[in-house]
């Protein structure tokens, strides 16, 4: 949607569309030198915000900054509109008091859109009118000067042409996504059920300082109120969800690991009907993704629920609700930033390594993201979960040919987070018939190099993995959020 300023504040809405704003600059003294000239920056600013994608997004156009007058009000303005982010349309030359007051007040992201309306100049009838309607750079450096001594980093910049320019429509399109993950991420709600398991010293996270680096509300459950929900299950529920498993999933035969079976009647029944539960615990809490580790007594009703949320998990994540086991509250912030961002995100770790080919296997057991993976997702029945307890459903598909992204999200000991970032390649071959998630992880230079490189950064054991190469995206987050990144 794309709306003018219509002089009211915005009311935080979580469920809203993440909201973008834009203003025009230019210099109030060119007006009245060449007639028609502000009227033709009006149109220029409004194509411009037709390229703005108006999915998911809520576009506010606040017109025209021409004067240092005009920044004064307009702030006000922007600042009032809970704004996710902000481009700053360099329509012409601009004096950068029409700048200084914004940049220094606003605590979101300002983007500089600098795009020609001409690819050159027709220079054999050039004209002072034809220079300054393409004279979109040139305030630029003087806008970049002025951040830095208002005491903030240099805005990012989209430089280009108004019209047929690919690159620019694929940058105005990524900072629309980043728009959307910190819109969601301030207004999310992330349940945490249980604890890190086995004492995992590098997930344990202070939950107020997830909302103080991210704005994400850590909703505290129980696992008595996930067994209210799994005690209201009706029979036709539990039909209705068995169905719906079978034609998510695949059920073949076992291969060559002795703990897998071909999915049992028992455990189909039991995952579909964990699976009601969860949905209806995501719903009674107002969730937006959950982190959750619970052992429960030996042979315990509770324990064969908590150890059976996977499949309801990969089911959930489908509809963008991520789901994160071993009570890993930071990957679950990383899961969701890879969802928000349109590149998948499912729960991973490294595993062996194949130093014959030069490749790492990446995976996990628990809730994967089906929108990254490569055919049918598989359930096999598995007689126990290595190293946890319980037994049943467990979840595998292979993940999707050709580039991925993963990201560790880890604490350091200045109480801060830091973004650990790499790029690699997932290349299709066998992989384990475990009932895990497994993907062939190639990386640069070589997988040695690259691992210990990794390590060196001092991650989680956990990250996200997504498809796509996106490290520069995640860095730019990061840098919004203020968090340390570091790309491998």
């Amino acid at each position: 949607m794309i709306a003018k300023f219509n002089g009211e504040c915005a009311v935080s809405n979580r469920s809203s569309n993440a909201r973008i704003g834009v203003f025009g600059v230019g210099y109030t003294k060119y007006w009245e030198q060449f007639s028609g000239m502000y009227e033709e920056m009006l149109l220029k600013q409004e194509k411009f915000i037709r390229k703005i994608p108006s999915d998911g997004i809520d576009v506010i156009d606040f017109g025209i900054v021409d004067s240092p007058q005009k920044a004064y009000e307009v702030v006000k303005q922007l600042d009032c509109s809970n704004l996710d982010l902000v481009f700053c349309d360099m329509l012409t030359y601009a004096t950068s008091g029409t700048f200084g007051i914004i940049i220094k007040t606003l605590s979101i992201p300002v983007v500089l859109v600098a795009l020609q309306p001409l690819k050159a100049l027709d220079y054999s009838n050039g004209s002072t009118y034809m220079q300054l309607m393409n004279d979109d750079f040139c305030a630029v450096p003087e806008f970049a000067g002025v951040a830095v001594r208002m005491g903030k980093k240099v805005p990012e910049i989209i430089l280009g042409t108004l019209d047929d320019d690919p690159e620019v429509d694929q940058q105005i399109d990524e900072f629309c996504r980043i728009a959307r993950v910190l819109h969601d991420l301030k207004n999310a709600h992330l349940g945490h059920l249980g604890h890190p398991l086995n004492a995992m010293l590098d997930m344990h996270t202070d939950a107020t300082m997830l909302t103080a680096f991210f704005g994400s509300h850590i909703v505290q459950c129980e696992a008595n109120q996930m067994m209210d929900c799994y005690k209201r299950v009706t029979e036709e529920e539990i039909l209705a969800a068995e169905s719906t498993i079978l034609d998510f999933f695949d059920t073949p035969e076992p291969v060559s690991d002795p703990i897998s079976l071909k999915l049992t009647r028992e455990d189909l029944r039991i995952a579909a009907k964990v699976n009601v539960a969860l949905e209806n615990f995501i719903k009674t809490n107002s969730l937006d993704g959950l982190a959750y580790y619970y052992d429960g007594p030996d042979e315990s009703e509770i324990r064969t629920v908590m150890s059976n949320l996977i499949v309801g998990n990969s089911l959930l994540t489908a509809k963008h609700i991520p789901m994160c086991g071993e009570s890993d509250l930071k990957t679950l912030v990383a899961l969701f930033i890879f969802d928000r961002l349109g590149i998948g995100g499912s729960f991973a770790e490294f595993h062996p390594i194949d130093f014959k080919e030069g490749f790492v296997l990446v995976g996990h057991d628990g809730p994967h993201n089906i929108s990254i993976a490569d055919g049918k997702p598989v359930l096999r029945s598995l007689k126990k979960y290595h190293g946890k307890p319980g037994k049943g459903a467990g979840v595998e598909f292979k993940i999707k040919e050709g580039p991925i992204t993963m990201l560790s999200i880890s604490s350091t000991y200045d109480g801060k987070f830091k973004f650990v970032v790499a790029e690699g390649e997932s290349v299709s071959g066998p992989i384990p018939p475990t009932g895990n998630t497994n993907t062939r992880g190639f990386f640069k230079p070589d997988i040695k190099t690259f691992l210990k490189r990794w390590v060196s950064e001092g991650p989680t054991h956990h990250f996200a993995l997504g498809i796509g190469h996106h490290a520069q995206t995640i860095v730019k987050i990061a840098n919004y959020l203020n968090i340390e990144a570091k790309i491998i």
